[in-house]
């Protein structure tokens, strides 16, 4: 098993890289100290830089944390509570992740429920009622929407 080889740089390089990787798509903080670490840059030196970005407005966790969620709501159909679990992973305070989840308009959210359950059941066989709700709920579960809202649904579409 190869690990990643870390580089050494200067701080005001390591600056000007975690700059640039900022200014090309939105990051959390916790990218950027792995970045920082990725070119041998700890401690002090990477608290430093990661101030400074913040004071420039390259980093903002609650921006990220916005455009996070939505996109993922609408590029890949996540459901809130896998939104919410990969920006906990992200070490994403809660206030930004309560913010980010205002995002998520609930009317939108209910027709993007029900599309998917409807293309879901378009790719099951007829056959046992039981059987295909549950594997309709496990799928749209599994993309990270609430349990409860999720049989509601199907109990109230019949598909």
């Amino acid at each position: 098993m190869m690990q990643k080889k870390t580089q050494t740089t200067t701080p005001k390089d390591a600056y000007l890289k975690a700059l640039r990787f900022c200014a090309y798509q939105e990051r959390c903080h916790q990218e950027v100290l792995e970045k920082l670490s990725e070119l041998g840059v700890y401690g002090t030196d990477a608290e430093l830089i990661i101030s400074e970005l913040i004071q420039e407005n390259y980093l903002n966790e609650e921006r990220f944390a916005k455009i996070f969620a939505g996109s993922k709501f609408r590029v890949k159909c996540w459901g809130r509570i896998k939104i919410r679990q990969e920006l906990k992973m992200r070490k994403i305070s809660e206030y930004c992740i309560n913010e980010a989840m205002k995002e998520i308009e609930e009317g939108d959210y209910e027709k993007t429920l029900q599309k998917l359950i409807q293309l879901k059941s378009a790719t099951l066989k007829k056959g046992n009622p039981l059987q295909r709700n549950y594997k309709l709920a496990a799928f749209v579960i599994g993309k990270g929407f609430e349990p409860e809202l999720v049989w509601e649904l199907i109990k109230k579409s019949n598909y």
